[in-house]
Formats: structure tokens, sequence, C-alpha cells
């Protein structure tokens, strides 16, 4: 009785045209899914049967993987770098980097602005103006705001040209420095075995002499001049850098990155400069600006000893030494030179430990 029943309502929906259509499309539909699942089941078995293929199906998966492991592990870096500004509020807000970099800016607008800013000619000499007091002393003079020296020379004129020297030496002889000692401290960190070894033993022996009279000798070798000053101080300093940053380099080779890098078959020099380097660049940076306080100290006692620039150019270290034989006539003539010095070498000390604590995160817990 109900298969009877059944079947009439099959035969009427048989009948329909809609219902007809339906039921064709819905067959057609199942006849391809069967039709392409045993496309894919024949492909597959193709492929088992073909062992190079699936060793590189294999090979590919792999590479898939450690691809998704380092953008995992990027992605925190990735999303730090697209926020710069607030690197840039971290170090306005460190008191260090706002008041010694704002310092530091306004002796290089000083030293840039040299011929527009000195009131006087640094080198025109007046007897009869000898010794002059700076302004609000007794017998001051009008437009010699910090006085003269024996020669009747504008002290305020002469310290602002030799901040030119100063800074000069300080950012060419540290970054040449910081270019050379990084490069090496790199290639040991990284590479390690005889290549460490080499370079290792080559900075003992370096730091053995004592950095100073090796500086002396070696301008007195190479002349005086700026040129020779830059290139004493350079082959001094550059294993302060090569020691700190193969430290940092042996350091991050063990991080989880470096090895996510290597599995995904980056080369040696992508892996050292793309990865490694700029990580060490932090440390990098607030030891730069601590060589240059040391630069600029290096070449104020070359000009002192007379071993710097011609005595025509205005140095600091020139000036203390002028000052030195006349302290006791006119002060201003070695304090106004060596409160520069001293201003300027603690302002890079201070943005170096400024930036060190801001960009390094360790030292910001």
């Amino acid at each position: 009785m109900e298969q009877s029943f059944f079947k009439s309502i099959a035969e009427k929906a048989r009948q329909s045209p809609a219902i007809a259509a339906r039921l064709a499309a819905d067959h057609r539909v199942v006849r391809a899914r069967v039709v392409a699942r045993g496309l894919m089941q024949s492909t597959a078995d193709k492929i088992r049967q073909l062992p190079p293929l699936a060793v590189d199906l294999a090979r590919h998966r792999q590479l898939a993987e450690a691809r998704a492991l380092v953008l995992a592990l990027a992605a925190p870096v990735v999303q730090a770098a697209r926020q710069p500004p607030e690197t840039v509020l971290r170090l306005l807000r460190d008191p260090k980097v706002v008041f010694a970099g704002g310092f530091i800016a306004l002796l290089i607008v000083l030293a840039l602005g040299a011929p527009l800013i000195a009131p006087k000619d640094p080198l025109a000499q007046n007897l009869i103006l000898a010794t002059v007091p700076p302004a609000g002393f007794a017998d001051a003079e009008a437009g010699f705001w910090l006085g003269t020296d024996g020669l009747g020379r504008d002290v305020l004129s002469r310290v602002i040209y030799g901040s030119r020297v100063s800074l000069t030496v300080a950012f060419v002889a540290a970054g040449l420095a910081c270019a050379i000692g990084s490069l090496l401290g790199l290639l040991a960190g990284f590479l390690r075995g005889w290549v460490d070894a080499v370079i290792s033993r080559l900075v003992e022996i370096w730091m053995a002499f004592p950095p100073v009279l090796l500086s002396i000798l070696l301008v007195a070798v190479l002349g005086t001049g700026l040129h020779s000053v830059i290139a004493a101080i350079v082959v001094i300093d550059w294993t302060r850098f090569c020691r700190v940053v193969r430290t940092e380099a042996m350091a991050q080779g063990q991080m989880d990155y470096v090895v996510a890098a290597r599995t995904v078959g980056f080369s040696r020099p992508a892996i050292l400069f793309r990865e490694i380097f700029p990580n060490v660049m932090p440390v990098l940076i607030a030891l730069l600006t601590l060589e240059m306080g040391i630069a600029v100290v290096v070449e104020a006692i070359l000009s002192f000893v007379g071993l710097s620039v011609s005595s025509d150019t205005p140095t600091w270290g020139g000036m203390i030494a002028e000052g030195r034989q006349i302290v006791h006539e006119a002060w201003w003539v070695l304090a106004v030179p060596l409160a520069a010095l001293f201003a300027t070498v603690v302002a890079f000390n201070q943005l170096g430990d400024g930036l060190a604590r801001s960009l390094d995160p360790v030292l910001r817990r």
C-alpha cells in the first residue's frame, strides 16, 4: 500500500517540468563530483608512484612551514617598524637626549654658520685691545663679548671657528672607526672559527699600546694636519667598536630568528646584514656618540701639543695652550675654550647614554 503511494508521487513528480529539470541538474552535479573525485584519486596514485616528485612536495611543505614560522617571529618586528613615532616620542621624553642633542645641534649650527655668526675675524689681531676682559667686567670693550686673547683676537669668534675642527674630527673619525670596527666585529661574531681568532688576536695586540701615546706617534710620523688627526683616531679606536659589536653579534646569532632565517635558506650575507646588523644598531649608535666625545678630547690633546692643524686655524686645544701661558693675566682665554670642550664632551656622553636607554629594550625595563 505504501509502496504504491510513493510510486504514484514519484510518477506525478516526473510529470512536472520544474521538478524534472531540478532532478536532471542534481544528477549532472553528482556525476561531475564522481568524475572529479576519480581524477583526483588517480592523480594522487600517480604522484605516489613518483618518488622525486613526492620528495619535492615534502620539501616545499617544509619550506612553507619555515616561512610561516619566520613570519610569525618577524610579526612583532614588522609591527614595531611600522610605528616610528613611538620611538621618536620615547626619545623626546628622555631629558638627556633632548638637552644633549639640542646642545650638539646648536654646535653644528654654529660650526656651519661660523662666517655669518662669528662677530669678528678670528685671525684679526689688535695689540691695543690685548687681554680685554669679557662683557660685564671693568675695562671691557663693546663687541668683545668674551674678551680678547694676548694678541687682541676675539675669543668668542675663535671658539665658534674652533668648533668646526672639533666637530669635523668627531663625526668623520668616529664614523670611519665605527664602519671599520663594526664590519670586523660582525664578521668575527657571526663566522666564528679562524676568522674570530685572527680578529680577536689583532684587537688584543692593538689595545696593548697606550692610545694617546700611539696617536701622538702616528701624527708625528704622518705629519701635522686634519687628515693625520683623523687617521690617528681611526687607527686607535676601531678596536672599541670591534669588541662590542663582536659580542652583540655572537649573542644575536643564537636567537630564534637567525635559526629561522637559516632554515628558510637565507645566505650568510643576508643573515648578517638583514637580520643581525639591525638588532646591533641600538648599541652601535650609543657607542658612536660616545666615541665622538673621545675624538673631540683626542683632537684637543693633539692641538694642545701642536700636532693638529696649523696654528693659523683656531682650535680649542690650541686656545687652551695659549691661555695657559697668560692664565694669571687673562683667565677667560683659558676658561672659555675649556668650558666649550667640557660641555661638548659631556653632551656627547649624555646623548650616548640617553640613546642607549631609549633604544635598547633591555635597558628600558
